[in-house]
């Protein structure tokens, strides 16, 4: 029988069965042959892995010291992150020159992704580390698991389910920009009943949203509480139900653009609020002597935005929310102990609305709308040989507005010797149109699914005994019917008859090819060195067009980080992190430049006891003046010290 459904404790039959991450080695030490979690939606040792993936654990995600999730994510090969200002304004985050809604976002495996905005994808902005036990970053299309949105990769949010005796964690952090942090959770557990409940309280005076250097001069501030909770109980050796929810109320301000001439960017007193809360009901079963287990799902998400001028006659300039709920349905069989399967059923309705009031419409119709999508997938994975595993998958959509869509999935991982994996993966992926694409007044419902055929290749290499782990990856997507906003001011066409303003329409290619590398490298006991360094290539591939051969907007061609950690004896550790990203382009006619820029961190963590740790940062130490988004501000030198202690 595979060792991984070998008896386990009985809370297992939770965590197997719904994909969550358990505790896994620190990918610093691991082996080739050890095991890990990934966001396949089942446990499987990394020998087994053909997606290219990068797993954040729980003590990388504690010793970076990042208060935001979009910033440690930042850090990891592939991604490119940009922000409209300071923490807690939109946080726009691409994987392999994908676009921003073309990734799909999990907490423990409960889909993020927003109906409510315009291209259905996820703003990191309130997402915080306070609560973050371990990450999992899935590069490549992965639509065949995943469904709608997952061209360029997924992100996996995992939080902790405890065993134990009742502790109490608590935090807290003081710094640069009057920010403090505040984060506390209790928890417990034991083979029957595990449970969870904690909560986080975040301010900071931020930076001008509107670039310094440009004449912003009004500090915009963020303002976040959240709670979260989590729960396991064992019915029987074969039943475990579970509960967890996550809720969040961000609040930012923001500048825009000027009610009053010359009604340009600038500063201004706006602000808004999202509301975020995401939920799930689940109950699994094992069955045929642990071959079989099942889960049964409910996930419900509910995003609330408003936005506020309030020297505005129209105060409220904004007012959307989007629903998901969704049932599901999933199965892992062992069939062989060659043989594995993953198979499942999921029926999501999305729902959506949004008015956004002016001077000149001060009381709009609201758009309110609906769509459902049903899907089914199967993804088998065999070992013809000890040392390899193919995978194959097939996912089915059907979309009650544009029918149906199907996407396929394969790869192999071949651990040449104990040493030595080779990853190869062919993933196809599409987007549905959102509700707003859809339904609004610039609406098209003869809009097409956005689709994606991706590769790549890669070797992993272990060298003097594990201590040295380098990897290269080679990676290709071609992305076809990109759907984006015609202009009926710059262009003359029939259906601007009816639409004068503007329209949805598949007008887009784009093409990414890129190379990824990366070093992680024990030096003795105490000294570790890694790195990653990605040089990718993202154009638009739309013959005819204007800008064709032409890099995507706010794609870096290349990006690499570095981090220098020494632990000291008695108990400090010390980091030097360094972050070079290169020049991108703010529009698609490559008029307009972001300059490359270097930032660099300092960070220390002392025990002071097995209980008590305190540590601090200094962020951009050298105070670099730089640009993620044009003429919007970003944040400069800022130091930061704090306490974690356990009870």
């Amino acid at each position: 029988m595979n060792p991984l459904l070998r008896s386990a404790p009985a809370l297992a039959i939770c965590v197997l069965s719904t994909g969550i991450a358990v505790a896994a080695p620190d990918p610093s030490t691991a082996s080739v042959n050890q095991v890990i979690v990934t966001a396949t939606r089942h446990e499987q040792p990394l020998e087994r892995v053909a997606v290219d993936a990068t797993v954040i654990e729980a003590s990388a995600v504690r010793s970076s010291q990042k208060t935001a999730v979009s910033d440690l994510l930042a850090t990891t090969a592939g991604v490119a992150v940009s922000r409209n200002g300071g923490l807690g304004t939109t946080t726009s985050l691409r994987i392999r020159g994908a676009e921003a809604d073309h990734t799909v976002v999990l907490i423990d495996g409960v889909k993020l992704n927003d109906p409510s905005s315009t291209g259905g994808g996820y703003n990191f902005a309130n997402l915080l580390n306070s609560e973050v036990s371990r990450i999992e970053v899935l590069r490549g299309s992965q639509s065949t698991l995943w469904g709608s949105q997952a061209i360029g990769g997924v992100v996996n949010i995992v939080s902790s389910l405890p065993q134990g005796p009742l502790a109490f964690h608590a935090s807290a952090e003081g710094g640069s920009r009057d920010t403090l942090d505040f984060s506390a959770r209790a928890e417990a557990g034991s083979d029957r009943f595990s449970w969870r409940l904690g909560g986080n309280y975040l301010t900071t005076d931020g930076v001008s949203a509107f670039d310094e250097n440009l004449g912003g001069r009004e500090d915009d501030g963020f303002r976040s509480v959240g709670w979260n909770a989590r729960g396991a109980l064992q019915l029987t050796d074969a039943i475990c139900a579970e509960l967890r929810s996550n809720w969040s109320k961000g609040t930012a301000d923001f500048d825009g653009f000027l009610a009053t001439p010359p009604f340009s960017f600038g500063d201004s007193r706006e602000y808004g609020y999202t509301e975020e809360l995401v939920s799930y009901a689940g109950l699994n079963v094992a069955a045929l002597g642990n071959r079989l287990h099942n889960r049964i799902g409910f996930a419900y998400t509910d995003t609330d935005h408003e936005n506020y001028d309030p020297t505005s006659t129209v105060p409220v300039t904004f007012d959307s929310s989007g629903r998901n709920r969704r049932w599901e349905y999933q199965g892992t069989l062992q069939v062989t102990d060659a043989i594995q399967s993953v198979f499942g059923l999921e029926s999501e309705r999305s729902e959506l609305r949004t008015a956004s009031p002016s001077i000149f419409n001060p009381r709009p119709v609201p758009l309110d709308r609906s769509v459902r999508i049903d899907s089914v997938y199967f993804q088998a994975q065999v070992s013809p040989v000890e040392a390899m595993t193919l995978s194959a998958g097939v996912r089915h959509d059907d979309h009650d507005t544009f029918g149906g869509n199907t996407t396929a999935q394969t790869g192999v991982a071949w651990a040449v010797t104990d040493s030595t994996l080779l990853r190869a993966n062919y993933g196809e992926g599409f987007k549905a149109p959102t509700l707003f694409q859809l339904f609004s007044e610039y609406g098209n419902t003869d809009l097409q699914p956005e689709s994606a055929k991706s590769w790549d290749a890669g070797v992993e290499q272990r060298l003097l005994g594990g201590a040295v782990t380098a990897s290269a990856v080679y990676f290709e997507r071609d992305t076809d019917n990109m759907i984006d906003f015609v202009s009926c001011f710059a262009v003359a066409s029939a259906r601007c008859s009816v639409q004068p303003d503007g329209y949805y329409d598949n007008i887009q290619k784009a093409t990414a090819d890129g190379v990824e590398l990366s070093v992680n490298a024990d030096i003795g006991e105490r000294l570790n060195v890694s790195s990653n360094f990605t040089s990718l290539r993202s154009e638009n591939a739309a013959r005819g067009s204007a800008n064709f051969g032409r890099m995507l907007a706010r794609r870096p061609r290349e990006t690499a980080n570095v981090e220098v950690t020494y632990r000291w004896p008695l108990g400090l550790q010390t980091t030097l992190a360094a972050q070079r990203v290169g020049h991108s382009f703010e529009n698609p006619s490559n008029t307009l430049r972001l300059h490359a820029y270097t930032l660099v961190e300092l960070r220390a963590s002392f025990a002071v006891s097995d209980k008590l740790e305190v540590y601090g940062r200094i962020e951009n130490l050298f105070d670099e003046d730089y640009e993620t988004i044009l003429s919007y501000g970003t944040t400069g030198r800022g130091a930061f010290i704090g306490a974690r202690q356990t009870f």
